[in-house]
């Protein structure tokens, strides 16, 4: 690969970064084609890419981004990783990649930027597998919105019904 190649990929990459609320830096090394292809087909689905760079590049990427990702940046052991880019709702990916993990420990989660916030580490999948979706945090507020008004509705209901059987 030419420098002119690999400028291209990191400006590539800087880009989508950038324009991505959401991504997953994963390792699905000594992965097999199969695999590699069931992943990927997966990511596709839910409408997700995924996308396979070596570490150098994605540090470039990193660097060229407002912010602080020098904990993304120690997280890229190893020669390559994968990342998956956009995740409307961000537990999508953490979803698929605990189906992937049923029967091994792979692919594992390296890094992960949410919003603003910025998880490392394996162990941070499962709390990203129960991020609330937005409208799922809709829901519970509209939920906890109803709840003292239906009671409210209720005990006027049952004092309505009281006084009309006293009459």
């Amino acid at each position: 690969m030419t420098k002119d190649e690999k400028i291209e990929i990191v400006n590539s990459l800087t880009e989508k970064l950038k324009g991505s609320a959401n991504f997953y830096v994963i390792d699905a090394s000594d992965f097999t084609v199969a695999k590699n292809w069931a992943l990927r087909s997966a990511c596709y689905k839910a409408g997700l890419e995924l996308r396979f760079y070596k570490n150098s590049l994605i540090k470039k990427a990193l660097e060229n981004l407002d912010g602080d990702f020098s904990s993304v940046i120690k997280s890229l052991k190893g020669s390559a990783s994968s990342i998956i880019f956009g995740a409307v709702e961000p537990k999508t990916p953490a979803k698929i990649m605990l189906d992937f993990r049923k029967d091994e420990s792979k692919p594992a989660l390296k890094a992960a930027k949410i919003g603003e916030e910025i998880y490392v580490g394996d162990d941070n999948l499962k709390t990203l597998s129960n991020i609330k979706t937005k409208n799922e945090l809709i829901a519970d507020i509209i939920a906890l919105l109803q709840s003292p008004a239906s009671n409210l509705i209720s005990a006027l209901q049952n004092k309505d019904n009281k006084s009309e059987e006293n009459q």
